[in-house]
């Protein structure tokens, strides 16, 4: 790559000296270690184009075989290029490095991307910090930062490549700490069984650099799973370390409401909220959190009515839609009012009452 880049910029530099009309060819000699440079003419009578033509005796001293028509080639002297010449060949030999070194930095960085690396603060920048990985650099964006996690220059980091850019100025790499595949990358980087499959990462809901939940399954015998396909186990894992006394399915409404003891509601919720936050994001689903003194509280009208339309053979929904919603409207209804509105015969209205 090199060679090219010296090759490539010395044209160029003859031709900006010389005009582009010449014909020449530029060649790196390996054993000598020197660029060399070679015009070509055709042989002709009567030059009408210097640039391009040489007369048939000045050709033959330099090659005393040649004929017209054929085409002579002859060296020519890189030292003779000048100044300007040689700063035009750094330009582009500059330039040319550059580049070359961003291509290499994307073909060893482009298939990266969802790994975690390491590397240290070097500088702060508009768009956030700079961090030194070795051979290049990668920017940290101040979006892609944890909240309330401070750095200054020097500290070691580590964060996940989420972008490889092709050409830009600046850092080709971009990486994340906050990102949410930052802690199944980390599991995979530091747990053998998931870096080779035994484990799965099922989902992983995080509160950067405060809390995450991790759900894993597993299909070998001798391994734990702790993740389920039937909601309500994987609720239960889901809102550890609280202790879950019941949980009702509403797929309609794609909610859970879920009972636990009294003691348990602060662990349950979690600090801020964010046990049952996680939980939620973790299952997809909405989540309610009832204590048990509220859900009896809430419940037990509902559970007396569906007591006696149990017993009365009827639905729930019947003695509602005949204006009975709770006990004691049943209670003070007259045994003709029962009859007429619920079809009850006097033994059922017995067994009611």
């Amino acid at each position: 790559m090199l060679v090219d880049t010296l090759e490539d910029a010395v044209r160029t530099s003859v031709i900006r000296k010389y005009g582009e009309n010449i014909d020449v060819e530029v060649s790196y000699n390996d054993d000598t270690g020197e660029i060399q440079v070679h015009q070509f003419k055709i042989v002709v009578d009567d030059v009408a184009d210097p640039d391009t033509e040489i007369d048939i005796e000045k050709a033959r001293e330099l090659d005393p075989s040649v004929q017209l028509d054929d085409e002579i080639g002859f060296p020519l002297k890189v030292t003779d290029l000048g100044r300007i010449a040689a700063q035009s060949a750094k330009q582009v030999i500059i330039q040319r490095m550059r580049d070359a070194e961003q291509e290499l930095i994307y073909e060893e960085f482009k298939d990266r991307v969802g790994e975690i690396c390491s590397g240290i603060i070097q500088r702060r920048d508009k768009g956030g910090w700079i961090i030194n990985l070795g051979r290049t650099e990668a920017i940290l964006p101040k979006e892609e930062q944890i909240p309330r996690e401070h750095y200054k220059r020097g500290d070691r980091v580590q964060g996940l490549i989420i972008e490889v850019k092709k050409e830009g100025r600046g850092p080709q790499i971009v990486i994340s700490r906050s990102h949410r595949d930052y802690t199944a990358a980390l599991f995979r980087r530091e747990v053998p069984e998931v870096d080779d499959g035994t484990v799965q990462i099922m989902g992983v809901a995080r509160d950067p650099g405060s809390r995450a939940k991790v759900a894993v399954l597993s299909r070998e015998r001798d391994v734990d799973p702790v993740w389920s396909p039937e909601i309500s186990t994987y609720a239960r894992n889901a809102l550890a370390p609280a202790v879950i006394s019941r949980i009702v399915v509403d797929e309609a409404e794609n909610l859970l409401e879920v009972t636990v003891p009294d003691d348990q509601l602060t662990s349950a919720i979690g600090r801020k909220g964010q046990n049952v936050k996680l939980a939620a994001k973790l299952l997809g689903w909405k989540i309610d959190i009832f204590t048990e003194t509220r859900y009896n509280e809430t419940n037990a009208i509902g559970r007396g009515l569906e007591q006696v339309a149990s017993v009365a053979e009827v639905s729930v929904d019947s003695l509602v839609s005949a204006g009975f919603t709770t006990l004691e409207q049943l209670q003070d209804a007259t045994d003709e009012e029962l009859s007429e509105k619920l079809s009850l015969s006097d033994s059922r209205i017995g067994d009611l009452r």
